[in-house]
């Protein structure tokens, strides 16, 4: 009980959003009381509090709740997902670079500088734009924003354990250098990588929102929270809901994994403690 008192309510609250967000992603066809593609145009831009639509209707007489519904199923799966790509993508290199160093060592370091530097949200426009738009391709593409980071971190936080006693030892006793990264060395360092992914998944969050915002990430009948976006900004005077619903989702998510991701990283922080 006194470790629960000393969660701040911010963070609770945060930790409540992500677990509300989880559940809805994975019972969405559950929870959806109307199918995402289902019309009524007799009820076409109906104000919220409707017993029949609680969260009002689109254009098409669409039901805004059901549609958001699988919006935050599309926008978590495609977040998560490019989040564990980049994440094992980077660590693989980052763990690389700290083995072997030398030129490997060099051309990842330069690959990760090229990353940083590189628009990604141009590329990506560029990349979406000349082979079409489908959720592999959008889930693969965001998994290579962010790599860098993980890349540095890994590569810095094995040369670091490495040098420590206890990698010498195994080492020793005669285990391979595959045992010693995944067995010792990696589960000394998750905790940090484990944050930073806290910070790389509302970002690729937004990303998405942008993409499909633009018209380039997930496409019709599909939604996503950056879709509904793009398409309530046309009835923004006359039907805010439309827009606003998803907007709030997508502020409330990138916040709440922003202050658990915060306090993770202070309780995870030996330096701190």
């Amino acid at each position: 009980m006194r470790q629960v008192r000393k969660v701040p309510f911010s963070v609770a609250f945060g930790i409540v959003w992500l677990a509300a967000m989880i559940f809805i992603a994975f019972f969405a066809d559950m929870l959806r009381p109307y199918g995402i593609t289902a019309m009524d145009l007799r009820a076409r831009l109906s104000l919220p509090g409707n017993p029949a639509h609680f969260l009002g209707t689109d254009e098409l007489g669409r039901d805004v709740l059901s549609r958001l519904v699988q919006s935050i199923r599309v926008s978590f799966t495609i977040a998560f997902g490019a989040t564990i790509i980049s994440a094992v993508f980077g660590t693989a290199l980052g763990f690389a670079a700290a083995k072997f160093r030398g030129v490997i060592e060099q051309f990842v370091l330069m690959l990760a500088d090229f990353q940083a530097a590189l628009p990604f949200l141009v590329m990506a426009l560029a990349v979406l734009a000349f082979f079409g738009s489908s959720m592999p391709l959008l889930i693969g593409l965001m998994g290579f924003y962010g790599w860098e980071r993980y890349a540095r971190i890994a590569r810095g936080l094995a040369i670091s354990a490495s040098a420590q006693g206890y990698a010498s030892a195994v080492v020793q006793l005669g285990a391979t250098p595959a045992r010693v990264y995944m067995r010792h060395i990696l589960p000394n360092v998750a905790s940090t990588l484990i944050v930073s992914m806290t910070l790389t998944f509302p970002e690729i969050i937004l990303m998405e929102s942008g993409l499909s915002f633009l018209g380039l990430g997930v496409q019709p009948p599909e939604s996503s929270l950056g879709n509904m976006v793009g398409f309530g900004r046309e009835y923004l005077t006359r039907a805010p809901w439309i827009m606003l619903a998803p907007a709030f989702v997508i502020m409330m998510t990138t916040l709440s994994i922003s202050l658990v991701g915060d306090w993770l990283r202070d309780k995870l922080d030996p330096t701190l403690r």
